[in-house]
């Protein structure tokens, strides 16, 4: 990453600047020169995020769980929240004002990429943040095998958070056996029986989700030669949309607001489906538990992006290295039921819980929080662009071309 420049250094050393000082660099994705954040000035007072519920809680839910305030006393930084409730939502809202409206956005990786190639976010100088030499490997900015989603021709463009996969939810008294496969899920028929769910099932209502189908695709249709679910030939797509639309008239509804999956679960509405931790947390009475199926699951790595033309950058900037910390990333897991990007976290965690915690931290209800292998299981939610990333060129269907499959498969 490039340093403060002089110019900035010395309007710094003359404490002469309120705003964070950023320089331009000759590489990236999207702008020719991606705005890089250098330094940290003096707090504006105000910070405006976006961002996933459950990512930002202020007490107000409940008492025992409040993150936000202590960070408005130590920063003086008055936080206010839009949450969204899908990865499209969010660049929309980033992208308000030219990027002057919003400071920043708790970004999953379908969202991510967009936001990097429009030129919406800012990339950051990973000296500012001293926990990153704590995050999981996997997604470390330099060394990261699975970390796409933020840094982008050698620029990081913001902060691990928090991760977990996109695992599948059952109620334990009603799907029995205990399910080792998505079939249930997709196939109107098991064991040569019509499907005994069908009706009462759930699937994530986003263009993303085609992802998961390709994921089911790739173990029972090997002759599709599907490699990555997100660089999918058209006619690959193809057939994922095909088992989409065979799926939809045995499910009982979709969900985007993850309460809407909970509620569907506690009234015996829905029986199994796709479903994020925090869901899981949130519908045990039903009763539920989470498998990872056979075939694997699609996952999210969120992360802490700065708006490019952010009202408030140094409120963002200090609110990324907030979150970077384990008590706090604890604090979230606890709440969220995901693992923290910061490996000092798993353990906070596992206190926090009480008897049992490391049990739990262990499990994938929070994401086997820590657990390298696991994190590297994942299929990380990224954008769907045009170029495959291997040797097949530019073949694949790009992002706008999901969503017209989805909003043909799911409705507008």
């Amino acid at each position: 990453m490039r340093r403060l420049t002089t110019a900035c250094a010395v309007m710094a050393a003359l404490a002469l600047v309120a705003a964070a000082c950023g320089s331009s660099s000759s590489t990236g994705s999207g702008p020719a020169a991606p705005k890089v954040y250098d330094s940290i000035g003096t707090t504006e007072g105000a910070l405006k995020l976006i961002a996933w519920n459950g990512y930002t809680e202020n007490g107000s839910n409940d008492p025992n769980y409040d993150w936000v305030t202590p960070f408005q006393d130590q920063t003086g930084c008055k936080v206010t929240v839009k949450y969204a409730d899908t990865s499209d939502e969010m660049v929309t809202l980033m992208r308000q004002g030219g990027g002057s409206v919003w400071d920043g956005v708790s970004a999953s990786g379908n969202a991510s990429n967009k936001l990097i190639a429009g030129g919406n976010v800012a990339a950051v100088n990973t000296s500012l943040f001293p926990e990153f030499a704590n995050v999981i490997s996997p997604l470390q900015p330099q060394t990261g095998t699975n970390n796409s989603h933020y840094v982008v021709n050698g620029q990081v463009y913001g902060v691990p958070y928090m991760y977990g996969p996109n695992f599948l939810m059952y109620n334990t008294n009603v799907v029995k056996p205990a399910p080792k496969s998505w079939d249930i899920t997709f196939e109107p028929t098991l064991n040569g029986q019509p499907n005994p769910y069908s009706g009462k099932l759930t699937a994530y209502n986003d263009p993303i989700f085609i992802a998961d189908a390709a994921v089911y695709l790739k173990t029972h249709n090997p002759a599709l030669n599907i490699t990555d679910p997100y660089e999918l030939t058209s006619d690959q797509l193809d057939a994922a949309v095909t088992l989409l639309q065979q799926q939809k008239p045995m499910l009982a509804k979709y969900w985007a607001l993850y309460t809407d999956e909970i509620d569907g679960f506690n009234d015996h509405s829905i029986v199994a489906g796709t479903a994020w931790p925090i869901n899981l947390t949130y519908s045990k009475d039903a009763p539920a538990a989470a498998v990872i199926p056979s075939e694997g699951v699609t996952g999210w790595a969120d992360t802490w992006m700065i708006s490019a033309n952010a009202p408030h950058p140094n409120c963002m900037l200090k609110w990324m290295q907030y979150t970077m910390e384990p008590k706090v990333q604890a604090e979230v897991g606890i709440w969220y039921g995901a693992a923290g990007s910061n490996t000092k976290s798993c353990d906070l965690i596992a206190k926090g819980l009480g008897k049992g915690g490391a049990a739990l931290v262990n499990s994938v209800e929070y994401s086997f929080c820590g657990n390298v292998g696991f994190l590297n299981s994942l299929y990380l939610w990224k954008t769907p662009q045009a170029a495959c990333g291997d040797d097949r060129g530019s073949t694949c269907m790009d992002y706008s071309v999901w969503s017209q499959k989805w909003t043909e498969v799911a409705g507008a």
